[in-house]
């Protein structure tokens, strides 16, 4: 079925909820959107004419996928899972290194050359090509990650299912996240970009990039090769000026730079040690 077809059907079900788990037909078009994901073949975002663009109709179709599954018990030698979703195999062949207990769900994609540690991928997640997924690191639902990305121990990358219409979080290629930084609410990390450990960004953070005299402004979105690390700003509240939590732009990552530069380098450029 060509794919501009799929997605009438799909849009076309989704109007219907009372029958997802009874028509058999709704049933084959949703797995087929999910075999389609589990390739690579469809993503929920995609980059077209300069644009991130947001699939609603895909993510329509794993919110029914939930809907269509049943329970069912996953055994893998010692350990016992019990839940509606596979999880995904066949990395030999996919030319993917999984350190165990490192998880994937069936749904979501994960390109030839990547390595995940100890880590979670969602379903819906897309990662291209050797990308790292370091230890105790987590690929939320939809989120985007591009080639070449480090994600470093204990990240955070927040998923969304809902509302459709949300764009999920977007890290583009040859991004450095450094240790514990928590990136949610569909925020997007341009190429090359490097975030020193525990940067938090959210849709409402404030980035301050403070490279000039005075400081600009901007939320949801991290220009490319910026180097950044975390910030605080005061706020005022009834009881007092508290520091808020806010990202801090120090500089650019220079093209001269190895892209597999460790974070270390990078800050050392700035003259900055965390």
């Amino acid at each position: 079925m060509k794919i501009d077809q799929l997605k009438l059907e799909i849009e076309r079900a989704w109007k219907n909820k009372t029958v997802w788990s009874t028509d058999s037909n709704i049933n084959k078009f949703v797995i087929h959107v999910m075999d389609l994901l589990e390739k690579g073949s469809i993503r929920v975002s995609e980059l077209l004419n300069g644009k991130w663009r947001v699939h609603e109709w895909i993510k329509q179709a794993i919110i029914m996928y939930f809907s269509i599954k049943k329970m069912n018990l996953i055994e893998l030698g010692p350990l016992e899972f019990y839940d509606k979703i596979p999880i995904k195999n066949k990395f030999k062949e996919k030319g993917i290194r999984v350190v165990p207990p490192a998880v994937a769900r069936y749904g979501s994609y994960i390109s030839h050359g990547v390595v995940l540690m100890p880590s979670y991928v969602n379903i819906g997640a897309y990662i291209g090509e050797k990308t790292m997924v370091d230890t105790w690191a987590t690929v939320g639902s939809c989120a985007q990650v591009g080639s070449g990305v480090h994600i470093s121990g204990g990240v955070g990358i927040g998923g969304v299912l809902e509302p459709i219409q949300a764009s999920p979080v977007i890290i583009e290629d040859d991004v450095f996240i450094g240790s514990r930084c928590i990136l949610v609410e569909g925020v997007c990390i341009e190429r090359e970009a490097v975030l020193g450990a525990n940067v938090v960004l959210t849709a409402t953070t404030k980035i301050f990039d403070v490279t000039k005299e005075k400081p600009m402004e901007r939320r949801g979105y991290i220009p490319k090769s910026s180097v950044v690390i975390p910030g605080a700003f005061p706020k005022k509240f009834p009881s007092g000026i508290y520091q808020v939590p806010c990202a801090l732009i120090i500089g650019k990552r220079k093209d001269s730079t190895n892209k597999k530069t460790s974070l270390n380098e990078a800050l050392r450029t700035h003259n900055i040690v965390l």
